[in-house]
């Protein structure tokens, strides 16, 4: 018999499981999804999660608080079978938990017990993770520790961003949401306690972290570059003397191999140079020392300008030997 669900999301990442529980057998009852935000000018910004559920007249709660009595009273009178939940962005209280007949599932971006938290796309590259994948599991109090229900794993590619590993899982989501409905609607569920000693977390991120630390490996920068894309943003100042220090946002590196070392003429040591200084530039490539390595800048973009190639910003203003990346002093 189809499963009476309710939907609670609101990031893109819920998009497509949200569609393809429009699009299957089962009961859609309604959307829980954040209040509207305004931005400037009280303009205010779509929610794709609610565009999609109006244009299917499924009807959308969107609750300030979602553990209110008021609130609760609402929920529960639509009387669900299962709570489907995907980057919603607020704590279930246990009230609510025990509502639904069948549970209430969170389909996580981390292979679980692994980044249980807010950004686990993120710190899986910045962590040099070559796998990541969906988990879906019944949602307990304490953060992401609920029993698994289902997994799908998948490579992370060597140039992938966060933003762009996060459309991937998004896609593996909806199957795998798909097949938590069936396996719960034929009775067939099986649920597998995760090795709480394993968990590691990915909490929420301020803005500023985006700024590259030259101190460390070259690899450990690549990594960073590509898991602050596409926010907070990878950046750094390029400081000439006599010139005000330039944000630039670093988009696209490359740490060199011994080979292209050797090829770089004149001779680079790349031991030579503090982290952050730029090491060599002509008129098509700039390589910058870092705490290990040296990389090179492919892609950047400066403020308020669209992003370019390395070889196009350097028709228009020079980068010369000894130039810094980093933070300016204050």
């Amino acid at each position: 018999m189809p499963l009476k669900v309710v939907m609670m999301g609101t990031g893109t990442f819920a998009i497509p499981a949200f569609q393809a529980l429009i699009d299957s057998e089962h009961e859609v009852l309604a959307l829980y999804t954040q209040p509207d935000r305004t931005g400037r000018g009280h303009h205010r910004h779509k929610n794709p999660m609610k565009e999609l559920a109006l244009e299917h007249e499924i009807p959308v709660f969107q609750p300030p608080k979602i553990n209110t009595a008021e609130a609760l009273e609402e929920l529960d009178q639509l009387q669900a079978d299962v709570y489907l939940v995907a980057a919603y962005g607020q704590i279930l209280s246990q009230k609510l938990l025990d509502m639904p007949r069948c549970g209430a599932f969170n389909l996580h971006a981390s292979l679980l017990p692994k980044y249980r938290g807010a950004a686990p796309i993120l710190y899986a590259i910045q962590n040099g993770e070559t796998q990541s994948g969906v988990s879906v599991f019944r949602i307990e109090r304490a953060l992401d520790s609920g029993p698994i229900a289902g997994m799908v794993e998948t490579e992370i590619g060597p140039k992938e961003t966060t933003g762009q590993l996060q459309d991937r899982l998004a896609d593996l989501a909806a199957p795998l949401a798909m097949q938590l409905l069936s396996n719960i609607e034929a009775g067939t569920l099986v649920e597998t306690p995760q090795n709480h000693e394993e968990a590691t977390f990915a909490p929420t991120l301020d803005k500023q972290v985006g700024a590259i630390d030259w101190s460390q490996t070259a690899e450990q920068i690549s990594w960073h570059v590509r898991a602050m894309q596409p926010w907070p943003s990878p950046f750094s100042f390029l400081q000439h003397p006599g010139q005000d220090p330039l944000r630039l946002q670093i988009l696209d590196v490359d740490p060199l191999t011994p080979e292209e070392l050797e090829a770089l003429e004149p001779q680079v040591d790349p031991q030579a140079a503090a982290p952050g200084t730029v090491v060599f530039a002509d008129t098509r490539r700039v390589v910058v020392s870092t705490g290990s390595g040296l990389l090179q800048l492919n892609q950047i973009q400066p403020q308020g300008k669209r992003a370019m190639q390395v070889k196009d910003f350097l028709c228009g203003r020079k980068i010369h030997p000894g130039d810094i990346f980093g933070t300016p002093a204050t």
